[in-house]
């Protein structure tokens, strides 16, 4: 006579070892792909690909302007423009700014709603690469794997490079040089120091800067990122 318990805990045991197959064989995907586009530019991230959906629902043929430029030819204006902006620490830290996260408890806490991330530019790039942009404890857990994926792989320059190319700007405009040509009319490598001031405050909210141009607060957020661009180290 079988013990009681004996299939209910067999069965058990074999669902966690398919979950935690999955798990392994999820991350073994993000890996190849993180592998991958250590040398090949991304064609579209999953980011890019959401936002194309949302698109194509009010308009089908529409298409994201995105065109991936190297690393030299994106001016330094707006290097130190995004580095001033985003992450300060970005050469220093290894993916993670441990007190841009404490700070932003802390501010979140004080607002009593969530207004602040503290992800770095390692982390930003992790989810535009593979993950949506919704707000949960097992996004941000994969988003963590990722960006130690990246941080490994990868040198400071080419994390650098693809987040260039490859971050949201408007209403489906991705990477530097899309957003040069939108709102200034111009290639990225000509960008000026203020243009790429405004270009980096755009950041956090680009689809609502892209319909509201001259919103009170952009003014002023360039501003503030134009002082502190002439302390901002590039990889």
């Amino acid at each position: 006579m079988p013990r009681p318990f004996t299939h209910p805990l067999a069965a058990l045991k074999w669902g966690l070892l398919i979950l935690i197959g999955l798990f392994l064989l999820t991350q073994l995907w993000f890996l190849g792909w993180v592998l991958w586009w250590k040398w090949v530019p991304p064609q579209e991230t999953h980011f890019m690909s959401l936002r194309l959906a949302e698109l194509r629902q009010k308009q089908p043929d529409a298409r994201l302007k995105y065109q991936w430029v190297p690393y030299a030819r994106i001016s330094p204006h707006l290097k130190r423009a995004i580095i001033a902006a985003e992450d300060a620490h970005f050469v220093d830290h290894e993916g993670f700014d441990w007190e841009g996260i404490q700070k932003a408890l802390e501010k979140n806490q004080k607002r009593g709603r969530f207004v602040a991330g503290g992800s770095t530019i390692s982390q930003q790039l992790a989810k535009n690469l593979f993950l949506s942009p919704t707000r949960s404890m097992l996004r941000k857990g994969e988003e963590a794997l990722i960006t130690l994926m990246i941080e490994t792989l990868w040198d400071k320059q080419r994390i650098f490079e693809v987040y260039l190319n490859v971050i949201e700007w408007g209403d489906g405009v991705f990477g530097a040089e899309a957003a040069a040509r939108h709102y200034h009319g111009i290639s990225a490598a000509q960008l000026n120091a203020f243009q790429a001031a405004r270009l980096a405050a755009m950041v956090p909210n680009p689809r609502f800067y892209d319909r509201n141009r001259n919103a009170p607060g952009l003014a002023r957020k360039t501003a503030i990122i134009l002082a502190r661009m002439g302390g901002a180290e590039m990889p």
